[in-house]
């Protein structure tokens, strides 16, 4: 024990929330030989941080500690411990939750995704979420009885977040380390923006859930369709002027803060990983509706820097923390004939800690293990994306809404789609009515609404379509989906939305309740006021036809002999995505209502214009 005030009650409790969507069971649900022990940890600045440990309380031998930190609050769940955590529970390891700095029972100030201390200030208010991990760790090791001096962490999403920042500057008995869903950059592809769009429904509410007060709350709508509510909402600058008042930092940073400045560069840790120092399983999903970039994004920036062969990817078909308790048989009505996340928490994640931190069992992970979904299988790759087994793969927009595999023939301009875009009327990003994201807990369609059916939107004028002839045999990409886009508007700013859909065979006799369903495998969105710098927005010049060149993401999917291949080209995408005035203005969080106006956007598909999605259609090398 050292010297450092020990506060400590033992009692049966609530504890931790692995993410603002999953949380943990009463203590009377905890394993018979596990106790719980309540403690406030200090920190370097004497900030103390409320934790929940929970432990075996008969154990042969020392054990591992696993760690995990959220700002979602450890109390009050009321899922099962032992569902959630099973299998490492029976393996036998210590639990540590904790309320980071700010919320819930812990003291200090909550700041949103707290930006990483300046290294070369060792002062003892120079302060992060790596800072508090560390002193955490001390304090565990110091006081914990029976640990073993190994360490790993685990979280999802925010909690993810925290899991990598911690080892970017790790204690040294942090030994491994999986990060579930974790954002990597909060403007260009995770929670709050993507590629320069605004996802308007998630940040507002996420914002005043998270930033409101020292505990969650839920804004109050007084609608149960929120499309209607946003709508009525009006411009964003009507946030502050009728609801907030200011009195959302996280809002008012969004105000502030319109284009990729240095407040959102400091917020990214993608320029701060420079070495893998503890082994990394990233872990994400492929239907994930708040952060896949993210995931993806790590494993990728660590791969360039690991001389250690530390860092592994795994993606299967989850929504956003759908590998913490459930099957993972289906998501939707979309069925993967296997329990997907019961396989990933036996099968991975428990060997990876068992391997790491009690010297268990064989390391003989492969570098990316993927599920497949079509043909409903895992696969494993000795690199992600694996651009060894697969060959670009062009899908041209074509005459009639034909989506081909053949370049088109006709030449000049004359070859085009167009449709009107007005944003007092949008597209709704998924069916409707679309109720609020946490509305009420657990109840709201948000987690699931990418595998939703797309013909929701057949018949809009203002969405384009390209299918393609039914497939002659299957057909399987892994890796990145890119768009290219020859479009003009007559307006000065657009949004650009792409989606590549599966549609099922009409003639679907296995399973009638799926004949022709659209699945939308992977989508994006982009501003065009960013097509030249993320940095310096810039109107676009009126009818001008300019090149849109964007990332859908990387995927693993096969789709299946006899059905089609669809692509949608829409300009909204509501109230996911802001509205975009179509009208440029140098911050539309303070557009005027007049500002927005309709405009006529136009794609283009001829020899010059070569409007088109490329996929990476796996020739070979799969396991």
């Amino acid at each position: 024990m050292n010297s450092r005030t020990r506060c400590i009650s033992t009692t049966l409790v609530f504890f931790a929330l692995l993410g603002p969507a999953a949380g943990f069971a009463t203590a009377q649900n905890l394993p018979s030989d596990y106790a719980v022990t309540d403690v406030m940890v200090p920190t370097r600045d004497g900030v103390r941080l409320n934790t929940k440990i929970i432990a075996p309380e008969n154990s042969d031998e020392p054990l591992p500690i696993i760690l995990l930190r959220t700002p979602y609050g450890i109390e009050g769940s009321k899922e099962n411990f032992v569902t959630r955590l099973k299998t490492l529970a029976d393996e036998g390891y210590i639990f540590v939750f904790q309320d980071i700095r700010g919320k819930f029972a812990s003291e200090g100030d909550f700041v949103m995704v707290r930006p990483a201390r300046q290294v070369s200030d060792s002062g003892v208010n120079n302060i992060d979420e790596a800072t508090d991990t560390f002193d955490s760790i001390e304090w565990l090791l110091d006081n914990v009885p029976n640990n073993n001096g190994r360490v790993g962490m685990m979280g999802t999403s925010y909690g993810a977040w925290l899991t990598v920042m911690a080892a970017l500057d790790p204690h040294p008995a942090l030994k491994a380390v999986v990060p579930k869903a974790s954002p990597a950059d909060m403007w260009l592809g995770d929670d709050f923006h993507h590629n320069g769009a605004f996802r308007l429904s998630y940040g507002f509410e996420y914002a005043y859930m998270v930033d409101g007060a020292k505990e969650s709350q839920h804004f109050p709508f007084d609608r149960y369709d929120t499309y209607d509510w946003y709508l009525m909402l009006g411009p964003l600058k009507n946030v502050n002027e009728k609801y907030f008042n200011g009195s959302i930092p996280t809002w008012n940073d969004y105000v502030a803060h319109p284009d990729y400045d240095d407040f959102w560069k400091r917020q990214t840790m993608i320029p701060q990983i420079n070495a893998v120092k503890v082994p990394t399983l990233n872990v994400a999903g492929w239907w994930d509706p708040e952060d896949f970039y993210g995931p993806i994004r790590i494993y990728e920036a660590f791969e360039e820097h690991d001389t250690e062969d530390m860092n592994y990817l795994v993606s299967g078909p989850w929504k956003h923390g759908g590998w913490i308790s459930q099957s993972g048989e289906n998501l939707g009505p979309i069925s993967f004939d296997s329990n997907t996340s019961k396989y990933y928490r036996d099968e991975i994640q428990a060997p990876w800690f068992a391997f790491h931190l009690k010297d268990k069992g064989r390391f003989d992970f492969p570098e990316a293990q993927t599920f497949e979904a079509g043909s409903n299988q895992w696969r494993s790759w000795d690199s992600w994306p694996p651009r060894e087994a697969t060959t670009p793969t062009e899908l041209y927009f074509s005459d009639d809404g034909t989506l081909s595999f053949e370049k088109p023939g006709a030449n000049g301009s004359e070859a085009l789609d167009n449709f009107i875009s007005d944003p007092a009327s949008p597209v709704p990003y998924r069916h409707r009515p679309i109720q609020a994201t946490y509305f009420p807990a657990g109840t709201s369609q948000w987690s699931e609404w990418l595998v939703e059916d797309q013909r929701f939107v057949d018949g809009r004028p203002d969405v384009l379509s390209w299918e393609s002839e039914p497939l002659k045999e299957d057909l399987t990409i892994a890796g990145e989906v890119m768009a290219h886009l020859f479009a003009a508007t007559t307006g000065s700013d657009a949004d650009w939305i792409v989606k590549l859909i599966d549609v099922y065979p009409q003639h679907y006799p296995e399973n009638w309740e799926m004949a022709g369903y659209q699945l939308m495998i992977s989508n994006e969105v982009f501003r065009g006021r960013y097509r030249e710098s993320f940095e310096v927005p810039k109107a676009i010049e009126p009818n001008a036809i300019l090149d849109y060149n964007f990332s859908l993401h990387t995927q693993n999917h096969t789709f299946k002999k006899d059905h089609r291949i669809l692509i949608q080209v829409q300009s909204s995408w509501f109230p996911i995505i802001d509205r975009n005035p179509q009208t440029f203005v140098p911050n539309i969080f303070e557009a005027m209502e007049s500002d927005f106006k309709a405009a006529t956007h136009t794609i283009y598909r001829s020899t010059n214009y070569l409007s088109r999605v490329t996929i990476p259609v796996v020739t070979g090398g799969v396991e």
